[in-house]
C-alpha cells in the first residue's frame, strides 16, 4: 500500500511516532512526506531528522504551507528545544509540497493527513478533484464527545480542524473516500511510562520518541490528567492521536469504524461535523482497542529501525 503523509511534525511528538510506525508497518511504501503550517521549513527539518534516525532518507520530503488559509496566524512549532541541532531547516520552494502531494495522488498513494488541512486544502484549490483521486484520512473531526471516564473535551479542543477550519471545510466537502480518526475515539489509545523501556531499546529513533514524550508529558502535566479520569492510565505520558489515524489508513483491524452521512458546519468560529441526510457518506471511527494497538504501535517501531 503507498501511503503519503502530511503532518505538524515537530511539536507534539505523536506525529514523530505516528512516522515511525509508518516506516516499520508490514506492506506499506511511504512514497512522500509533506509538512503544513511549517514556518521557514522546520518541521521538514525534523522530518528528515527522524528519517536519518531511521536510515530511510530516500523518502522525499517537502515544506508546505506556513499559515492558516482561515486566519494567515503562524504555528512555531513547539517543543522545538527537545529536538537536536542537527535537525536543522529545510524550506521548499513554493508549490513543492503541492507537486509531491500531486505526484503521490497519481501514483496511488491514499493521503494521510495528521496536522491541520492547509496543504490538502490548497491542493484541492489549486488542482480541483485531487482529494476525490485517493482516500483521504485524517486526524481530527468532530462528531460525537469522549466516552465516560475520559476528559469532557468539546470540538475547540480538536487542533487540526480549528487551526484552520477553511481547509477542513474544504476537504470535508471534497474528499470522495473520507475517514475522519475523531480527537474523542483516539483517547483510547495512549503512551505509558511503562512502554519507555521497550520503545528506547527499538533503536535511535525510539530513544528519541521516548525522551522527547517524558518532555512533553511533564510540560502538558498528562500524568495528572491519567489520574484524574478513570479510564485513563495513572502513568500517562500521550496520546496515540495521530499513530491510531495512520493505522485506521493502513487497514488495522483494532478499530471499530462506521459510515455516517456528515457535513462540516462551522458556528461560532468552531467546526464540527454534523449528521445529514443530504451528506456524503464518511468514515468514522468510533473505538480503538488500545492495549492492543500499544503492542501494534510498538511493534511497527521496532521493525522500521531493523
Amino acid at each position: 500500500m503507498r501511503v503519503h503523509l502530511d503532518t505538524d511534525l515537530g511539536g507534539d511528538p505523536d506525529d514523530a511516532c505516528a512516522l515511525a510506525m509508518l516506516l516499520g508497518w508490514p506492506g506499506v511504501e511511504l512514497v512522500g512526506i509533506t509538512t503544513t503550517i511549517d514556518p521557514r521549513g522546520r518541521r521538514a527539518g525534523c522530518v528528515a531528522h527522524c528519517l536519518r534516525l531511521a536510515g530511510r532518507e530516500d523518502v522525499p520530503v517537502a515544506a508546505g504551507a506556513e499559515v492558516s488559509m482561515t486566519t494567515l496566524r503562524l504555528a512555531e512549532p513547539a517543543g522545538q528545544p527537545h529536538w537536536p541541532a542537527s535537525a536543522v531547516p529545510r524550506p521548499s520552494p513554493p508549490g513543492a509540497a503541492l507537486d509531491l502531494l500531486d505526484r503521490s495522488v497519481a501514483a496511488g498513494a491514499a493521503i494521510i493527513g495528521i496536522g491541520p488541512y492547509t496543504n490538502l486544502g490548497l491542493l484541492e484549490i489549486a488542482r480541483p478533484g485531487s482529494l476525490a483521486s485517493a482516500p483521504v484520512t485524517v486526524m481530527g473531526g468532530w462528531a460525537r464527545p469522549p466516552a465516560e471516564g475520559l476528559p469532557a473535551w468539546g470540538p475547540e479542543m480538536d487542533w487540526n480542524v480549528q487551526w484552520d477550519t477553511r481547509a477542513a471545510e474544504i476537504v470535508g466537502a471534497s474528499a470522495a473516500q473520507l475517514t475522519l480518526a475523531t480527537l474523542p475515539a483516539t483517547l483510547g489509545a495512549h503512551l505509558r511510562t511503562a512502554d519507555l523501556p521497550r520503545l528506547r531499546a527499538s533503536g535511535p529513533l525510539g530513544r528519541l520518541l521516548a525522551h522527547q514524550s517524558e518532555a512533553r508529558a511533564l510540560e502538558a502535566e498528562m500524568a495528572q490528567l491519567g489520574r484524574a479520569h478513570p479510564a485513563l492510565p495513572d502513568d500517562l505520558l500521550n496520546f496515540h492521536y495521530d499513530p491510531v489515524a495512520c493505522a485506521i489508513a493502513v487497514g488495522w483491524p483494532g478499530a471499530r469504524v462506521e459510515e455516517i452521512r456528515l457535513r462540516p458546519v462551522l458556528r461560532g468560529g468552531v467546526l464540527r461535523f454534523e449528521p445529514d441526510v443530504t451528506g456524503p457518506l464518511v468514515r468514522v471511527l468510533d473505538d480503538v482497542d488500545g492495549q492492543a494497538f500499544t503492542e501494534v504501535w510498538l511493534t511497527a517501531v521496532e521493525a522500521a529501525q531493523r
